[in-house]
């Protein structure tokens, strides 16, 4: 395991030295490109407001979740690689290796889980970008609730935070884990960034709650935003017979 000594400006706030970060060998790798490609040419994806997304230094992305594929299209056609948190259910089996090989990293989702967060911190301490859908878990991606994760990434370590609307990658009544036929349209829209100062450890819930509803106010804008200039719109609720794999 690689140890790198915690920066001094962090000093006081939750330690990541030691912490063995993600794996970055195929998501920093012409393979990222190659699998994007694929995705194209499966299903017809547009990819909006780009040229909003920082170019260097650590940014936070904060997205809508409605399908199976909006993680997976997040890490590879984000303008740079993305290491998403994935609730840890879905690193079980042969799916949990290529996660694994791809950088993403296992969250458990019923409560705080510092396994994921301080490898989520070193990322970010290194200038890189984490993935982050506030919602939870898949749904009709309405965001009507938003979870702290983002914006408390964001006060720790000064990462910016992108809003990314998705739409398109559940059909409308489509189960839990369907996935559209090819040709179907889908569109990843990416919205201003924004910026919260560092913050001092201890980090105060009213802080966290605040910032939270600036990032969901901000997600909201960029769908609307994404839903008007598009024409598509969001696919509604799971059916009912699929609540319970959500689970």
């Amino acid at each position: 395991m690689t140890t790198v000594e915690q920066p001094a400006r962090y000093a006081g706030l939750p330690r990541t030295d030691g912490v063995r970060p993600p794996a970055r060998l195929l998501l920093h790798s012409p393979l990222r490109e190659v699998m994007g490609t694929v995705a194209r040419r499966r299903w017809q994806i547009e990819v909006r407001g780009a040229e909003h997304f920082p170019e260097t230094g650590p940014v936070v992305v904060a997205a809508n979740h409605i399908g199976f594929l909006d993680g997976p299209l997040m890490a590879v056609l984000t303008p740079r690689p993305v290491h998403a948190l994935t609730k840890r259910e879905m690193f079980e089996g042969s799916m949990g290796a290529f996660l694994t090989a791809t950088g993403q990293i296992p969250i458990w989702r019923r409560a705080a889980d510092p396994l994921a967060v301080r490898p989520a911190l070193r990322v970010l301490r290194e200038g890189g970008v984490v993935g982050v859908f506030p919602e939870g878990s898949r749904g009709a991606g309405q965001v009507t609730r938003a979870e702290g994760g983002a914006a408390y990434l964001a006060l720790v370590t000064g990462a910016a935070v992108v809003p990314l609307s998705v739409l398109g990658t559940r059909e409308v009544g489509g189960a839990l884990n369907s996935v559209p036929p090819p040709g179907t349209r889908m569109v990843l829209t990416y919205g201003a960034p924004l910026h919260f100062p560092q913050r001092d450890w201890p980090r105060r819930r009213v802080d966290v709650r605040r910032a939270t509803d600036r990032i969901r106010a901000a997600l909201l804008g960029t769908m609307r935003e994404a839903e008007e200039a598009t024409g598509l719109a969001l696919p509604g609720p799971i059916p009912p017979t699929n609540q319970k794999e959500q689970l």
